[in-house]
């Protein structure tokens, strides 16, 4: 009667003309026919396809016993080809196998379709990104708290502002690389739990070294969230829907904003909410805010627990049934929100890339158990560093170093502006409040007790004799070529008060903070000084006022409109004209910071500059996602987003440089670098049509 042999057809999708064609062997079909049965099947007896593949089922007769012993010298000849084929060649095949991966996973999202899972995600994942937000605003807000707290420096402070950012920078490099080798779920736990551990930590130490330790290695750790939760989001979402819903991600960034200059309003100007052990230790206010600041990150971290892995990543890994099991999750978790329980999920196989890396393993698995961390930990870094170099390669190069000048041009304006800002209208209120000085000259005062506040007041060739200075405070007083005699100062505390040419005899000075550096070409004569105060002292009514909080609050506030505008435009307008318009627009309202002259101009000109910005923010977040392979998107993203916060580092040093010299230099840098970013942008590949490869 006839021998059926029947031959698997090596690729369960063949890949014509834009589209698969699947095998009648009861796979994923995307439509909904049957699979044929089996006797149905016996009965095709039509010709080979275009590479003479046998279908499974087709009559071929009685082979020849040669015939049968070469089918299985070949079934067994790639296995043991596979170490002596050129790599070169493995990886041309394992990206003809990632393309075909690339559209059969489009389908297979579609059909997983848009719902309950993806939302889910969103808000885990937006907590993430909270944190983020969060992050950039802390130690600006705790900043002239913690300077009197510490007894910062004036280099201290600067350096205390920007040892974030290059925690960031570093923590976006390295962690968006090992994502790519990891995992996106794991490589982000990871990022959280060291940001969560020393935020948590940093608001207990005392000393400004480790302060600055602590918030370094917290920058480093929710550095790497970015990269990779764009990364890790996009590879739940279809095409049509990608570029909208993570534009609406990047709203909890801005929520983040918001959170922290609520919450810093509401906390830290409350001296009394705190606790003190002994002198030496002491829990201010400003570190509550450090505690609370923390939790949308540890929320994120706990919800992320219940998430799974990125099917997407796992299908890169070769990881098939790991991979199928959490997108028929995806599937069934969508499908019972919509009320259609009964709906099947129909894939049954999914295209893996080849695998070139299988020796890693290998290597790993021997000798001593420090042996094979150190084999594991060294092999991975060179896989991410051979993932740094991928992306300079012929393929990307030219889109990495385009992306890379518009990512640096848009940190530098936008960073350097928003530190600027706030700097610009403290000098404002600066020059207000000193041309309210009050001038006091030659005056004479003996015999009199000074229990009140003397504030923003000087005093020239005057004369103090046998004069009482008993709990009291000094605010920008300044006493010139004045003459104390049988004085006595107690309990006294001062802001920015200095004796200059003064004589000084036989005057008492008990319980101060009236130190040496306050007298400036003094003559000290019979003077003493007895209990200085020790440390520094919180004067909250000067330093912690409400503007710097609502300067944040404001300017985060602003970008919403933005943010919805770019969501619901994404994939209507594309992203690039998003980039380079957005960018264009924010350089013209650069242009208007020229006659920004008062307080509430200022502050309108930066809500207004934020809110232009955000869109090209959104945009550019979107096309890094899409313009990179999956093995490699998160360590492309991390070292863009590492290259902007090295353009913020250099934005803030710079312009705040500038403050109370001209405003020239920052507006003419800041828009010139938002025009020739934003033409450059236009020059980017468009990628709202194509899958995520």
């Amino acid at each position: 009667d006839g021998y059926r042999n029947t031959n698997q057809v090596s690729d369960d999708y063949r890949y014509q003309d834009g589209n698969y064609d699947a095998p009648n062997d009861g796979y994923y079909r995307g439509g909904d026919e049957p699979a044929q049965e089996e006797d149905a099947q016996s009965d095709v007896t039509e010709g080979h396809d275009e590479d003479d593949e046998v279908y499974e089922g087709e009559y071929q007769g009685i082979p020849h016993p040669d015939d049968i012993k070469e089918k299985q010298k070949k079934k067994r000849a790639p296995a043991v080809d596979d170490e002596y084929r050129d790599r070169a060649d493995l990886m041309a095949e394992r990206m003809e196998d990632e393309e075909q991966l690339a559209h059969q996973y489009e389908n297979i999202i579609e059909e997983c379709g848009h719902g309950r899972f993806q939302w889910t995600l969103f808000f885990v994942l937006g907590l993430a990104l909270m944190a983020d937000g969060v992050e950039v605003f802390v130690v600006g807000f705790v900043l002239p708290s913690a300077e009197k707290d510490m007894c910062l420096s004036s280099s201290n402070k600067g350096m205390l502002g920007l040892i974030v950012y290059l925690g960031m920078m570093v923590g976006a490099v390295l962690l968006g690389g090992l994502a790519d080798k990891l995992g996106r779920k794991q490589c982000l736990i990871i990022s959280l739990a060291i940001n969560a551990a020393f935020a948590f930590l940093s608001s207990f130490v005392q000393g400004y070294g480790f302060f600055l330790f602590c918030r370094l290695i917290s920058g480093l750790g929710i550095g790497g969230t970015l990269p990779i939760v764009f990364a890790y989001f996009s590879e739940f979402l279809s095409r049509e829907k990608r570029g909208e819903h993570l534009s609406w991600l990047c709203m909890f960034w801005m929520i983040g904003g918001i959170y922290a200059s609520a919450m810093a309003w509401s906390i830290i100007p409350h001296y009394g909410w705190g606790f003190s052990m002994g002198t030496k230790y002491h829990f201010h206010s400003w570190r509550v805010f450090v505690l609370v600041c923390a939790l949308p990150c540890i929320a994120s971290l706990v919800a992320l627990k219940f998430m799974p892995e990125s099917p997407r990543f796992l299908l890169e890994i070769g990881k098939h049934d790991e991979a199928w099991m959490i997108l028929k999750q995806v599937h069934d978790t969508n499908m019972k929100a919509k009320g259609e329980p009964e709906r099947v999920f129909t894939v049954s196989y999914i295209k893996t890339p080849k695998q070139v890396d299988e020796f890693i393993e290998i290597q790993s698995s021997t000798g001593t158990w420090y042996q094979r961390w150190l084999v594991r930990i060294t092999t991975t870094l060179k896989q991410v560093w051979d993932n740094v170099l991928y992306c300079l390669t012929a393929q990307y190069r030219m889109n990495t170093l385009m992306l890379a000048v518009v990512w640096f041009t848009m940190a530098l304006s936008y960073y350097g502006l928003i530190v600027w800002f706030p700097d610009m209208i403290r000098y404002l209120q600066d020059e207000a409040y000193e041309s309210r000085v009050k001038i006091f000259d030659e005056e004479e005062v003996s015999h009199f007790t000074f229990n009140f506040t003397l504030e923003n007041q000087i005093h020239r060739n005057g004369e103090y004799r046998n004069d009482k200075f008993i709990g009291m405070k000094f605010k920008e007083v300044r006493f010139e070529d004045s003459l104390f005699e049988d004085c006595y100062f107690e309990d006294v505390r001062s802001s920015e008060t200095f004796f200059e040419n003064c004589t000084i005899i036989s005057t008492v000075f008990y319980n101060t903070d009236l130190y040496e550096h306050k007298f400036i070409n003094c003559r000290l004569i019979n003077s003493t000084f007895m209990k200085e105060k020790e440390g520094c002292h919180i004067d909250f009514e000067e330093d912690n006022d409400f503007l710097i909080y609502l300067v944040s609050f404001l300017g985060s506030l602003s970008v919403l409109p933005g943010n919805i505008i770019s969501a619901l435009l994404m994939d209507k307008i594309g992203r690039i004209k998003m980039i380079g318009g957005s960018m264009l627009i924010s350089a013209v309202c650069c242009f208007f910071l020229f006659f920004g002259n008062s307080e509430s101009a200022m502050i309108g000109w930066q809500c207004l500059f934020c809110g232009a910005s955000i869109a090209a923010w959104n945009a550019l977040d979107v096309i890094t996602v899409e313009l990179y392979p999956t093995h490699k998107r998160a360590t492309a993203f991390g070292i863009l987003n590492g290259l902007c916060k090295f353009g913020a580092i250099l934005g803030n040093s710079i312009f705040s440089s500038f403050v109370g010299i001209t405003k020239v230099v920052p507006i003419l840098l800041a828009s010139s670098a938002l025009v020739g970013g934003g033409l450059l942008a236009l020059r980017l590949p468009e990628t709202r049509e194509q899958v995520l490869m």
